[in-house]
């Protein structure tokens, strides 16, 4: 199993709890992103840059994961391909993504969209807090023990 992050917006205190988690559990980590990023010194985290352009991140992820992997983006039409292809799909708020609540999430994200391209509502989703770090962390440990046993 490997974890791949789709990073050109996933918060920093997530990608920390990632480092922590792949240093502990000794699992990989890769980083995807349009620009470069830091990580930390450890052999199981990289960052691998891609050109900017629309979804360029999203594709390369989709391309190189293999079913088993997990993902962590906030973007629902990615998680609908992880999904799609048998990978696990996780959000930075702690909320897995299932065959079940992808669609859902899609039909919402769309009627979200067309709210704020009409004007009717603006801004985006709230503030990451202390709760939704923990339910990640609880998700990610929660998918890491399912995949990789209790190391």
């Amino acid at each position: 199993m490997k974890i791949w992050v789709d990073a050109d917006a996933c918060p920093k205190v997530i990608k920390d709890i990632l480092f922590r988690a792949a240093e502990r559990r000794q699992v990989n980590v890769t980083l995807v992103a349009n620009h470069a990023l830091p990580t930390p010194p450890t052999r199981y985290v990289t960052a691998l840059q891609v050109p900017k352009g629309f979804d360029v991140a999203d594709n390369e992820i989709i391309q190189r994961m293999v079913p088993g992997d997990l993902v962590i983006t906030a973007d629902i039409p990615l998680a609908a391909e992880v999904i799609e292809k048998g990978g696990t799909a996780l959000n930075p708020r702690g909320e897995l993504y299932t065959t079940e609540n992808v669609r859902q999430r899609l039909a919402m994200r769309d009627l979200m969209e067309q709210l704020r391209s009409t004007g009717e509502i603006s801004g985006g989703p709230a503030t990451l807090n202390k709760q939704d770090r923990q339910a990640f962390a609880n998700q990610l440990d929660r998918a890491l023990t399912r995949a990789l046993g209790a190391n």
